[in-house]
């Protein structure tokens, strides 16, 4: 059984915890309200910039080479906007990551330890349920391996399917010569 201190120390750890989380999650929040006004300010200067350049065009040439001039820096733009949110929101989910996988960790050390203990005091007879449980153990840390395992997967997946977007996103932005 666990005594008080070891209840108030485990209190206190989990305290611990949940403020570093949640001065984590605060961080990625603060990282993507700065983003967003750095690009509320950009999409004025350069809504501002466009509307100057409009109103001084003489003729429907210059104003299609204006429009096609302002479709691709809008469109790298937004890829760049897209993979900063991405590279915030990721590294926040690798941060919670982290911090849950110390947690599990420290909980299983603790299961452990509770396993030995019960076991070394169990009853003479019960040694074929100490060893369902110790194998029940054995069978839910390598559950809990695997999932971790196929989520840092699916993130490797879902980063170079962003990866991919961006650069066919940029390359289709790009203007085409045209023939004459």
């Amino acid at each position: 059984m666990m005594t008080a201190e070891q209840m108030i120390a485990a209190q206190k750890a989990n305290i611990e915890t949940l403020f570093g989380l949640t001065e984590k999650a605060f961080s990625g929040v603060e990282k993507m309200v700065e983003l967003n006004m750095a690009a509320a300010k950009a999409a004025i200067a350069d809504s501002q910039s466009q509307a100057h350049a409009f109103m001084n065009v003489k003729d429907v040439q210059e104003l299609m080479a204006l429009q096609a001039g302002y479709l691709q820096p809008l469109s790298e733009k937004a890829v760049a906007f897209s993979r900063h949110v991405y590279d915030i929101a990721s590294n926040t989910s690798k941060e919670f990551g982290h911090a849950f996988e110390e947690k599990a960790a420290e909980a299983q050390k603790s299961v452990v330890g509770l396993v030995d203990s019960v076991s070394k005091n169990a009853p003479a007879g019960s040694e074929s349920a100490m060893a369902m449980m110790k194998s029940a153990m054995s069978a839910s840390q390598t559950a809990i391996e695997s999932v971790q395992k196929a989520v840092k997967q699916a993130t490797e997946a879902a980063e170079a399917n962003l990866h991919a977007m961006a650069t066919t996103t940029a390359t289709a932005s790009k203007p085409v010569a045209r023939k004459r």
